[in-house]
C-alpha cells in the first residue's frame, strides 16, 4: 500500500495515454515551421491553455520548467537581478544590500537558494516563524519590510500540516505598501507563493493571491515530474531573469528545446483539475473527517492530538496532522512493523539527510487523504494504526490505551494525499513518525 502522496502522486490514466500519444506523435522540434512541428507546438499551446485556465492567469504568463525547484529558483534567484537592475537606475546612491523575506516552514527549494544567496553576502534575509496553530501571521510578515525589499515569498498550503496559508490578504497588502513606494522612489517588492501543494486539492486564483509569481508542480496531482512557473505579465509587468541561456524558448525565460510529451502530460493533468476540483475537495474533506472521527474513536479522544486544527485556521481538505500518546519509538522501529506499507518519516527532500532516518521535521509530519479514496481504505488504514504504535508486549487497543496513560507522548502524523484521478482507481496514503 502506498502511502507517501505528499512525496509524489501516482500519474493519472489519461495523463500517461497524453504523454505516450505525444512521445509516439509530437515528436517534432517546435521551433520549426513544418507540419510535424506545428503539431509539438499545438500541444504546448494547448497545454499551456489548461494551465492558465485552472489558475486564472493569461497564457503568457505561464513560463514551463524542468520542476518547481527550477520555477521556485528563478523567481528567488531572479530577484537579486531585479535589484541590481533598480539599483542601476536609481538616482539616488543605494546603500544596503537587497533584503528578502519568507517563513520558516518552506520547502527547501525556497528556503536553500536564499540561504544560498545569504551565506555569499549577497542579500540579507527576514525568516518569519510560524504560530503556533501552523500559520502565519500576515502582519508579522509586513513588520519584516526594510527600504531594499525586494522579494516576499510564502508557501500558498504546508505539506506537513494542510495550514492554508494567508497568501492573499499579504499579497493586497503588498499591493498598497508598492504604491506608496513607488512614489517615494523605493524599490517595488515582488511577491512570489509556492503552491505545489494547493494545486488539485483548493481553487487557486492568481487574481486574487495578487502574486507576482506563483509555482507549480505536475507530479502533486497526478501529473509527469515537471512544472511551470507563472509569472504576472511576464517580461512586463513583472520581471522575468533567465537562468539559463541558449534559444529563444518559452520567450527567452526558459531556453532549451521544449519536453513537449511532459509539458503535454502536464496541461492534461491541469484539465483533469479544471473539470473535477469541486469534486475532489468535497471527497477529500468527507473522507479527511471520517478517518479523524474514527481515529478518536480507535484509539480513544483523551489520546489523540490533532494539531493545527484552529477554527481560525484554514487547512487543506486532504490533510490532518495527528499526536497521539504512545511509547518513545523511531519512526523507522513504527515502520519496521509495516511490511505492507510504503511510507516515510519525513518529508522527501529531508530523507537523504540523516541516513539513520531520524531527521525530525521542523513542524509536524503530515497525513493527507486521497482524491478518490474509498471508505474502506480508511478503515484498513485504521486497523493498521493500533499495530504501528503498538510496544512490543501491547498485542491490541486496550493494552495500548492503558500504556499510554503510562507514556509520554510521542508525536507522529502522516498526510493521506490525493489519490488517482480516475473514479476507478483509488488509494490511500498515510506517512508515519
Amino acid at each position: 500500500m502506498y502511502l507517501d502522496y505528499n512525496a509524489t502522486t501516482p500519474i493519472a490514466p489519461s495523463v500517461a495515454l497524453k504523454i505516450i500519444n505525444s512521445l509516439k506523435n509530437e515528436w517534432g522540434n517546435p521551433s520549426s515551421k513544418y507540419p510535424v512541428a506545428e503539431i509539438a507546438l499545438k500541444s504546448i499551446t494547448y497545454s499551456r491553455m489548461h494551465l492558465s485556465k485552472m489558475i486564472g492567469a493569461d497564457l503568457d504568463d505561464i513560463i514551463f520548467t524542468s520542476g518547481g525547484t527550477e520555477a521556485n529558483n528563478m523567481a528567488i534567484l531572479g530577484a537579486l537581478d531585479y535589484f541590481k537592475d533598480w539599483e542601476q537606475n536609481c538616482n539616488t546612491f543605494v546603500k544596503g544590500k537587497p533584503h528578502i523575506i519568507t517563513t520558516n516552514v518552506e520547502h527547501d527549494a525556497t528556503i536553500l537558494p536564499i540561504r544560498h544567496l545569504e551565506r555569499k553576502g549577497l542579500i540579507e534575509c527576514s525568516v518569519v516563524a510560524v504560530s503556533s496553530d501552523g500559520c502565519i501571521c500576515p502582519e508579522e510578515i509586513l513588520a519584516q519590510i526594510r527600504p531594499l525589499t525586494c522579494l516576499i515569498t510564502v508557501m500558498m498550503a504546508n505539506n506537513e500540516t494542510g495550514v492554508i496559508m494567508p497568501v492573499a490578504v499579504i499579497g493586497r497588502h503588498i499591493k498598497d505598501i508598492n504604491r506608496r513606494r513607488k512614489l517615494e522612489g523605493l524599490i517595488e517588492i515582488l511577491y512570489h507563493s509556492d503552491a505545489a501543494q494547493a494545486i488539485g486539492k483548493i481553487p487557486v486564483d492568481v487574481l486574487d493571491l495578487q502574486v507576482d509569481y506563483l509555482t507549480i508542480v505536475g507530479h502533486k496531482f497526478y501529473g509527469p515530474r515537471v512544472g511551470c512557473l507563472y509569472a504576472r505579465g511576464a517580461g512586463k509587468a513583472t520581471p522575468v531573469y533567465p537562468l539559463l541561456f541558449g534559444g529563444a524558448q518559452e520567450r527567452g525565460f526558459r531556453p532549451g528545446t521544449e519536453n513537449t510529451p511532459m509539458i503535454a502530460g502536464l496541461g492534461e493533468a491541469a484539465r483533469l483539475v479544471c473539470e473535477n476540483l469541486d469534486s475532489y475537495y468535497s471527497h477529500m474533506l468527507q473522507m479527511r473527517d471520517y478517518l479523524e472521527e474514527q481515529l478518536k474513536h480507535e484509539l480513544g479522544e483523551s489520546h489523540v492530538i490533532f494539531n493545527c486544527h484552529n477554527k481560525t485556521v484554514k487547512r487543506l481538505p486532504n490533510t490532518c496532522n495527528v499526536s497521539v500518546v504512545g511509547v518513545g519509538l523511531t519512526g523507522q522501529e513504527i515502520l519496521s512493523r509495516c511490511k505492507h506499507i510504503m511510507a516515510s518519516t519525513g518529508a522527501a527532500c529531508h530523507a537523504q539527510d540523516k541516513p539513520s532516518g531520524e531527521s525530525i521535521s521542523k513542524i509536524l509530519i503530515t497525513q493527507g487523504l486521497p482524491m478518490l479514496s474509498i471508505r474502506r481504505d480508511q478503515e484498513s488504514i485504521l486497523r493498521k494504526v493500533p499495530s504501528m504504535i503498538d510496544s512490543p508486549d501491547s498485542k491490541n487497543v486496550k493494552e495500548i490505551k492503558n500504556f499510554c496513560l503510562k507514556s509520554k507522548y510521542k508525536r507522529f502524523a502522516g498526510v493521506l494525499i490525493a489519490s488517482q484521478i480516475p473514479p476507478h482507481i483509488a488509494a490511500s496514503a498515510i506517512r508515519f513518525s
